[in-house]
């Protein structure tokens, strides 16, 4: 994993290293000064590179997508720096068209097709197909934060805190779309879960990871009432990375998933 900056109160954060999930929300509440994100640099990247190449001879990177973020080209830029000290070892970095728990579950998928010694080749089949099912639904509590951030209208922000409205998001293929405007956060989850249900056929087993933004109650609940409705070959709930929850800010419950045949 290759952490991303940010950037609170003139303070810089490693994501996942210097700061944690909760500490950085618990800080997103009571700041004053948005708090931003810096693009990773070439250098971790080629480390992680570097690090890896000790026990292996292939390499596959996952990035968000270039439209979302730098990190993509930030890796490309690793990949030709290290042709010089890593003659010997492939490596591959591939654009996820999805994002957040989306290309958490991808990267499991990668990991374990490369556990199984698969060739990179395979890896990447594997990941192509992941990538092409996987689907993402969150709810968010606020529309402040991505007011504060650029990312919307601060007209729309001022509509949204007047109707106290969850807007329903999802991800799909690196496009984001609104597909529900409910008014609770209940609503939201009912909401996410017939989406759910639409997308997933007869007889799936689902991979799921339950994401929160500092809003652990409603995660389980989406979990508990996931399992209740599916059948799961696994799920997780995770903490929405703060890279993305600058954006999104506190509150945020989602899932994503991706469903295959039950043998």
């Amino acid at each position: 994993m290759v952490p991303v900056p940010l950037i609170i109160n003139e303070r810089t954060y490693r994501d996942g290293i210097d700061i944690t999930p909760t500490e950085f929300y618990t800080m997103l509440r009571s700041t004053k000064k948005m708090p931003t994100t810096s693009a990773s640099s070439p250098t971790p990247y080629l480390q992680a590179f570097e690090n890896a190449s000790h026990s292996a001879r292939s390499i596959l990177c996952l990035t968000e997508p270039a439209k979302f973020s730098a990190m993509f080209n930030s890796a490309r830029t690793a990949v030709d720096m290290a042709k010089n000290t890593l003659q010997d070892v492939t490596i591959e970095v591939i654009e996820c068209t999805t994002a957040a728990a989306g290309q958490g579950l991808v990267a499991l998928a990668a990991a374990r097709a490369a556990m199984l010694d698969n060739s990179l080749e395979e890896v990447k089949r594997i990941v192509g197909n992941v990538m092409s099912k996987v689907n993402l639904f969150a709810a968010l509590d606020t529309l402040h934060y991505l007011a504060r951030s650029g990312r919307v209208p601060q007209a729309a922000a001022l509509v949204n805190t007047i109707l106290n409205l969850k807007p329903v998001f999802t991800l799909n293929h690196a496009e984001p779309h609104t597909v529900g405007l409910p008014r609770t956060m209940k609503s939201a989850l009912d909401r996410m879960l017939k989406l759910m249900d639409t997308a997933v056929k007869k007889g799936q087993q689902l991979h799921v990871a339950v994401m929160h933004a500092d809003a652990i109650e409603e995660a389980v609940i989406l979990k508990d009432r996931i399992t209740s409705q599916f059948e799961c070959k696994e799920i997780y709930i995770t903490e929405f990375t703060p890279v993305m929850g600058v954006h999104t800010g506190p509150g945020l419950v989602g899932a994503a998933f991706y469903g295959e045949e039950n043998p």
